[in-house]
């Protein structure tokens, strides 16, 4: 077998190994855009670069739908049928997922340079493959025999969202039609990705802490879940329906959910284990993302919407601080246990996850601290360029894993 057929071999031997690697590319080459033009914003090198479409909405996009997503389908693709002692995922499914997404990503930079129907073809392919894995997660779910389907009746309805919010995207791109753009964005983030992350949190953090620590009882309430997804979905609607200064009374709860959760899953305890803690540490910005956004509308609501409070803290808190860290800290779990190797985080990637938190905190501070606000520029860059070299050197750390054997002999 020569060198090429054996990488070959070794990427589709398991469904995170492809997907995984194209989501550190993507994420490598997304954050390398989006400083290129925030530097171009802020004349640090020249003058803004021209698009074929807004920046912002571009950043929007590739984060939430075309980075987020590579890892998430790497995870579940293989995660999802093990929730359930159902049938894995075959290989033509995962990689098909893996090709459409990936071709599409590229397409969508190009038409960033080219124009709107480059963009559209893009996006149409992703959507390709986004439906083959909808319908490979579905097969096992609806095949399977299992009693508890919560998780993954959860996560399969989170992923048609997604689709959806892509589907929006496109028909903004083709209409320019407000409506689509908006759903397209609040979907993404209130009706996908925080639904799979909290149902993902939800069944593995106590999992895994009950494996490594002593004396550890599980705690999973259902009734939180429930509860927290239904206050997500609220906070979707809500700001559709323009009506953001009364999101606080969704985002309250949600906050003192992942709170009592952050105590109840031992966030304290799992400090003696790193490769724990990242993953208690990323949830627990979820609490402090949702004090802020709780925060922020309760001012729009006693002010009358006269000024916004906190800008875009309370997303990137969000964002990066919870979505960010948890996906890359279940990725590198995934990578560790599925290489063969012992599951240990090793120093460097502690280090690495720390930076990722200082990144979030850079992003953040400004829109927090008005004494801060006039180092705003400089706070932002700094944000991206801690972010783009943490990311870039994890990237470097575990892609050349997926394409070699596992070190223990076994397959996958």
């Amino acid at each position: 077998m020569n060198k090429q057929a054996t990488i070959w071999h070794h990427l589709s031997a398991a469904p995170h190994r492809s997907l995984f690697l194209v989501g550190a590319l993507q994420g490598v080459f997304t954050l390398l855009w989006w400083a290129f033009d925030l530097m171009g914003r802020y004349g640090v090198v020249g003058s803004a670069p021209v698009w074929s479409m807004t920046p912002i909405w571009a950043h929007a996009f590739l984060m939430v739908y075309g980075f987020f997503p590579f890892f998430i389908f790497g995870f579940l693709f293989t995660t999802f049928p093990n929730w359930m002692n159902g049938e894995k995922i075959k290989s033509r499914h995962f990689l098909a997922t893996c090709l459409f997404m990936a071709g599409g990503i590229v397409m969508f930079y190009a038409g960033l340079f080219i124009g709107k129907p480059v963009l559209a073809a893009g996006i149409i392919a992703m959507l390709t493959g986004w439906a083959i894995a909808i319908m490979a997660l579905l097969r096992v779910l609806l095949n399977t025999q299992a009693e508890d389907k919560r998780h993954a009746r959860v996560a399969s309805v989170a992923f048609i969202f997604g689709w959806l919010g892509v589907a929006a995207y496109l028909a903004w791109l083709l209409t320019d039609h407000s409506l689509f753009i908006d759903f397209s964005r609040q979907a993404g983030i209130w009706f996908f990705l925080l639904p799979i992350l909290l149902t993902v949190s939800h069944r593995m953090i106590p999992f895994f802490s009950s494996r490594v620590l002593e004396n550890y009882v599980i705690v999973r309430p259902y009734v939180l879940l429930w509860l927290m997804l239904a206050c997500s979905a609220g906070h979707g609607l809500l700001q559709l329906a323009g009506m953001p200064q009364y999101a606080w009374w969704v985002d309250l709860p949600l906050a003192g959910c992942a709170l009592y959760l952050s105590w109840a899953w031992g966030l304290s305890r799992s400090f003696s284990v790193s490769l724990l803690a990242v993953l208690h540490i990323s949830f627990a910005w979820l609490s402090v993302s949702m004090l802020l956004f709780a925060a922020q509308s309760l001012m729009m609501w006693l002010n009358e919407g006269e000024r916004i409070w906190f800008g875009l803290a309370p997303l990137h808190a969000l964002a990066i601080g919870y979505f960010a860290s948890m996906v890359l800290g279940m990725a590198s779990r995934v990578t560790i246990g599925h290489s063969g190797r012992p599951l240990v985080l090793d120093h460097f990637t502690w280090l690495l996850f720390l930076g990722f938190q200082a990144a979030t905190v850079f992003r953040i501070l400004p829109d927090i601290i008005p004494a801060a606000s006039s180092l705003g520029p400089i706070l932002y860059l700094c944000a991206g360029a801690v972010w783009l070299i943490c990311f870039t050197l994890w990237a470097a750390h575990f892609a050349p894993i997926y394409w070699r054997a596992r070190i223990d002999g076994k397959l996958g």
